[in-house]
């Protein structure tokens, strides 16, 4: 349908708007034509009775001739203050309205117009003016309404019709300027994105801008950024895909080669010699490392986490498996692990994800503690309110680096460490919004860094039964 295309819209409004407009024009211009029809009439009158003025005397019929030419029934005419009456005729009813031509407005003239075009009876008027070369004071007649009407109608439909004419005129150029410049361009957009829908990944299809008019200029611009951005996150998710894929292939015989070196370091742990036995933690710790990153990235791979199992529990039990954990793994550093967690502090959890998230949390503290070779502090700070619990993990280590705070929880882009692959900070994410949450950085300076989860108490809204 036309009437649902820009371009028809546009046809069908100018059309309107350029009848609107010869509308405000015909109103004045059918009254400036009143005004000239009856100063017409005026001025033939006046030639009619030059032919008295200079004949007393004049045939009868010669003097109906002369008024029939003129279209009035008579003429009065003021000449030397004297008030004539130089040609007349019967007037077949009374004079119904007098028009002084010499002292009207636009509005009294416009107003006797529509007046005259709606008043479809027949009426006598007496009109007057002032005669024409100053041949007098003024020039009065009487004339019937219906022939003014009538030339009143046929100039009216004239101007209708001239008006519709330039309407379809001016719509047809505005219609095909507009589908050139407008609706051509906006097509061009349109089919750009449906070729782009269609394969996305395909830099070929992102939109190059052409438009001349700045604001399609601006939205094809905005469009290429759009597009571009989304073709990289596209490319960047298929090479996750790819990379987890490879890596599941490969994950169970890497496995039973690190199983086979951990059973080696096993046996060479038991060798007197003081350079084995000072090389075996390293290397067991560089093989533990390897595993877990493994685990890791096959479990960021997945679709997703399995949703929580919640169960009230003792959050101080949960921190303190946590802390213990990494004391053994701190052993020989000077790193203090603080618990300022409630006794009687509950939370509504699935207790195994939690553990895994404060698991990663606190060992990346102390990562970054042992990365300084200094003492330091990894404290644990539990708080409730009406609405939520709290659960901050705070250490007074260098603080994060400015590109791991940039792509903080985005996986193998957010690591904290130079070796680091950023899962663990990406899959705790994951596991804390999972329980209708958020884990996010509240700070990291040179002071240390300080992570906080937030854990909703009312979880209605996520549909999981609260246990």
């Amino acid at each position: 349908m036309v009437l649902h295309t820009l371009s028809g819209r546009f046809l069908i409004l100018t059309i309107v708007f350029v009848m609107l407009a010869e509308v405000l024009i015909y109103v004045p211009s059918v009254a400036r034509f009143r005004e000239d029809y009856l100063l017409l009439r005026l001025e033939r009158a006046q030639i009619a009775s030059l032919a008295l003025l200079a004949n007393d005397m004049i045939d009868p019929q010669l003097e109906a001739e002369l008024l029939e030419n003129a279209g009035v029934y008579n003429v009065v005419l003021r000449r030397d203050e004297v008030r004539q009456l130089i040609l007349s005729s019967p007037i077949p009813e009374q004079v119904s309205e007098t028009y002084d031509l010499r002292d009207a407005t636009s509005f009294s003239l416009i107003r006797d117009a529509i007046k005259t075009i709606f008043d479809r009876d027949e009426h006598i008027i007496r009109v007057v003016g002032a005669p024409i070369k100053e041949a007098g004071s003024l020039i009065e007649v009487t004339m019937p309404t219906a022939p003014l009407r009538a030339e009143m109608m046929a100039y009216g439909l004239r101007i209708f019709w001239l008006s519709a004419i330039i309407s379809i005129i001016t719509a047809s150029f505005l219609f095909i300027a507009v589908r050139q410049f407008l609706v051509g361009p906006i097509r061009r957009v349109v089919d750009a994105m449906k070729s782009y829908s269609e394969a996305p990944e395909d830099s070929r299809r992102i939109i190059e801008p052409t438009a001349g008019v700045v604001e399609l200029r601006e939205a094809e611009e905005a469009l290429k950024t759009m597009e571009t951005q989304l073709t990289a996150a596209l490319r960047q998710k298929e090479r996750l895909a790819q990379l987890g894929s490879a890596v599941a292939k490969v994950n169970h015989d890497l496995r039973n080669i690190l199983t086979t070196a951990q059973l080696f370091t096993d046996r060479i742990e038991a060798s007197s010699d003081p350079g084995v036995k000072r090389t075996i933690p390293k290397l067991l710790n560089s093989i533990t490392r390897a595993v877990n990153l493994c685990e890791t990235t096959l479990a960021f791979g997945k679709a997703e986490e399995p949703p929580p199992a919640l169960s009230r529990f003792p959050l101080e039990r949960v921190v303190n498996d946590v802390l213990e954990s990494e004391t053994l793994a701190a052993e020989g550093t000077e790193i203090v692990f603080t618990s300022r967690v409630p006794k009687m502090m509950t939370v509504r959890a699935d207790p195994e994800q939690l553990l895994r998230v404060l698991s990663n949390l606190v060992r990346n503290a102390r990562q970054a503690l042992e990365s300084t070779g200094k003492p330091g502090e990894v404290k644990v700070i539990a708080e409730e309110s009406d609405d939520a619990w709290t659960i901050s993990i705070a250490d007074n280590g260098p603080g994060l680096p400015a590109k791991a705070r940039e792509h903080l929880f985005q996986a193998f882009q957010g690591g904290a460490r130079q070796d680091g692959s950023g899962l663990g900070l990406a899959i705790s994410a994951e596991l804390v919004r999972g329980h209708g949450g958020r884990l996010e950085l509240v700070n990291s300076d040179r002071s240390g860094t300080t992570f906080a989860i937030r854990l909703p108490r009312q979880i209605e809204a996520m549909g999981i039964a609260a246990s």
